[in-house]
């Protein structure tokens, strides 16, 4: 009994889940389908499969919002789902960690700490751990020294810029660019030079694989709808087009990663000089992020291994080595 654990990171795009039983973790898109605003039609990865191409009757939707939960309802139901897929239909008492944004008020903290309360998913104790020391861990941080880790994560609506020291966050920043601010300005940059419009899904494919492609010397083939004669076309998309339009976010990156620098104790920017930046998320992997990083501010960049997992993988140290269940807290007013 008491190893039935869960981890679980609720990103905007994807939603990670680890189960201590199995040791495994389950990383499926964040999206539910709606059939007449109703009836579950599909969720996880086959819900993303309809996405831009369901009909008016099923409406699909990210029940996340800029890193905090915009829908409720929907995200119970989602929890619910993946919970009694991992356990196989056989919903057993479990604890639950959940990994939540510092930037962001306690009313949308505590939100996080209801949507497993009233799940469904017999949740025996409910601990909340900060994402970004979750982070630290599962890029193997030992977060609990006294050393400064500056952490910035680059997820799909926002970007956590987080300095750790002694199991706890010093400063936090959460600023609202991300994988789909990317996605945006490729799709911008697509409809203005070739009077095409094209999918998020074609400029996440884009975004994606631009690194390939430059190694290839290719561009990037997508297919879309011409503005002109409005019919379906097929057009290479040059690799610096792509580039030049990501530059305004990666440098609004930069520049929050400086002010923090800014604010840092003397001493924590020492360590942080010494061991460089952490960088993790989904949206990290972009080509020439950590370069640009490293460039901006004249600091290492350490890319994680697994950077839509990093969170998770913490959540998941936490719940197997008592050395580290410290950094998990029950919300004030809500322990059992």
């Amino acid at each position: 009994m008491a190893n039935n654990a869960f981890g679980i990171d609720l990103g905007t795009n994807n939603i990670k889940i680890y189960s201590r039983s199995d040791d495994h973790v389950m990383v499926e898109k964040n999206m539910i389908a709606i059939e007449n605003k109703n009836t579950l039609f599909a969720y996880g990865n086959s819900a993303f499969e309809m996405y831009e191409k369901a009909p008016g009757n099923i409406h699909i939707s990210y029940p996340v919002s800029n890193g905090v939960i915009a829908d409720i309802k929907n995200m119970e139901t989602l929890v619910r789902y993946f919970i009694g897929d991992i356990q196989k239909g056989n919903v057993r008492q479990a604890d639950f960690f959940i990994a939540v944004p510092t930037d962001v008020t306690e009313v949308e903290k505590r939100a996080f700490y209801d949507l497993v309360r009233d799940a469904g998913v017999k949740a025996r104790k409910i601990m909340v751990v900060e994402k970004a020391v979750s982070d630290g861990l599962g890029m193997d941080i030992d977060v609990k020294n006294s050393q400064g880790v500056l952490v910035v994560n680059v997820g799909y609506e926002t970007t956590e810029i987080s300095i750790l020291s002694l199991g706890g966050i010093v400063l936090s920043r959460l600023i609202k660019t991300g994988g789909l601010k990317f996605d945006e300005s490729i799709r911008a940059a697509v409809r203005k030079e070739f009077s095409l419009i094209i999918g998020g899904k074609t400029a996440e494919n884009v975004k994606i694989s631009l690194k390939e492609l430059e190694q290839e010397g290719k561009g990037a083939v997508v297919y879309g709808r011409d503005i002109v004669t409005g019919l379906p076309v097929e057009r290479e998309i040059p690799t610096k087009l792509v580039d030049e339009s990501l530059e305004e976010h990666f440098n609004t990156i930069i520049d929050n990663v400086k002010v923090i620098l800014e604010r840092t104790p003397p001493e924590l920017a020492a360590d942080i000089y010494r061991h460089g930046i952490y960088l993790t998320g989904g949206a990290s992997q972009v080509s020439h992020l950590a370069e640009r990083l490293a460039a901006g501010t004249g600091l290492r960049v350490n890319a994680s291994e697994n950077p839509i997992s990093s969170v998770v993988l913490g959540l998941a140290k936490i719940i197997k080595d008592d050395n580290y269940k410290s950094v998990a807290y029950a919300i004030e007013g809500m322990s059992k």
